[in-house]
């Protein structure tokens, strides 16, 4: 039962990359509020905000990951303090925070490294990586810094954890964080199934990975062993750009996949088009929800408030965030502020 004075925040980062780097930073909004909110004020100049976690014992508590290191307000966005977050000169790219113990936080760099926090952020610890080798088929361009852009925890066996890697694959810790190892490989012809963009563990499915990647989703039932196929609606010839994957709070059997027609892996005249999918069932088939429209740009993020689940929002790339009160039977849209440039997209989003 949720609370009848419970209100939702969410918040949206927004960033570039590459070549298309605009002005970055944090916007949020709160239920019956119309305007987004820019609450970067604390934050570096032209913060490029690429990660978000929101504690979720005191949902005040929200942290940002930038590519200036990770920083943590305890006033919902209004002030904001860096932390020292043992990644000098990398960019953060993910966050996660144990779901037993809050005061435990992981965060992914570019180029590929972890750290850990034991302390509800104050103090980090860098974690092991030298072990790492990436597939060989993502190694062509030449070897790059690869970057650790989702992570996820098995709440059945939380010293399992998993790091989606962008071109890359997948790595895994079986010791709670402190050394990991890859475990993709294989003979594969394109890098673009090894293009990941996040991980997701289900306590309905103990062992059960689920990968996002370039052009489809993949699963493994056996803790990264053996993978299949996902079969989800094709949103291009040969498969969907997805992008974002969250287990619903309140029931671990359902599963929303963040997807779209544009991306790296369409044909170039590919019309950009956003989805978002839900699976009742852990995974094992899907349905596309109704939106009220065509979403104009590839769906980049999922948010649901742990406090009231029936809260649901997904954010598009070109800055269209639709809001769900019922549990994603009825949706509204707003639009966030200045998001018409190339140089300035949506990243992350949490709630809470």
């Amino acid at each position: 039962m949720v609370a009848s004075d419970h209100k939702t925040y969410v918040y949206v980062g927004l960033a570039g990359e590459g070549d298309y780097i605009g002005e970055g930073g944090i916007v949020r909004r709160a239920d019956g509020e119309e305007q987004w909110q820019d609450i970067s004020k604390g934050l570096p100049d032209n913060a490029q905000v690429r990660a978000l976690a929101i504690r979720p014992d005191d949902p005040s508590v929200v942290f940002a990951g930038t590519d200036k290191g990770v920083f943590r307000s305890r006033d919902r966005g209004e002030t904001w303090e860096a932390l020292n977050d043992a990644g000098p000169n990398h960019e953060v790219w993910s966050l996660v925070i144990h779901p037993e113990n809050p005061d435990v936080i992981l965060a992914g760099y570019d180029p590929c490294s972890v750290s850990r926090s034991q302390d509800g952020g104050d103090t980090w610890t860098m974690m092991d990586t030298s072990q790492v080798v990436y597939p060989h088929i993502t190694t062509y361009m030449p070897p790059t810094g690869k970057r650790v852009i989702g992570m996820s925890f098995d709440p059945s066996n939380t010293q399992d954890i998993y790091a989606a890697i962008e071109v890359g694959g997948l790595l895994a810790s079986r010791d709670g964080g402190e050394t990991w190892v890859s475990v993709i490989d294989g003979p594969y012809l394109k890098n673009n199934t090894l293009d990941l963009h996040k991980v997701q563990v289900s306590a309905a499915a103990p062992g059960t990975v689920h990968i996002a990647t370039q052009t489809a989703m993949f699963r493994s039932r056996d803790k990264g062993e053996r993978w299949e196929h996902v079969q989800v609606e094709e949103m291009f010839p040969g498969g969907s750009y997805c992008r974002d994957l969250l287990v619903a709070p309140d029931d671990p059997k359902t599963i929303y996949l963040a997807a779209g027609a544009g991306g790296g892996a369409a044909p170039p005249d590919t019309v950009q088009e956003g989805a978002l999918f839900r699976s009742r069932d852990v995974g094992e088939t899907w349905d596309r929800l109704d939106l009220g429209e065509t979403v104009p740009g590839r769906m980049m993020a999922i948010a649901i408030d742990k406090g009231a689940p029936e809260h649901i929002y997904c954010a598009a790339y070109s800055g269209e965030v639709y809001s769900s009160l019922d549990g994603g039977s009825n949706w509204s849209k707003s639009v966030l502020p200045g998001e018409s440039s190339r140089y300035l997209h949506v990243y992350p989003m949490v709630c809470g």
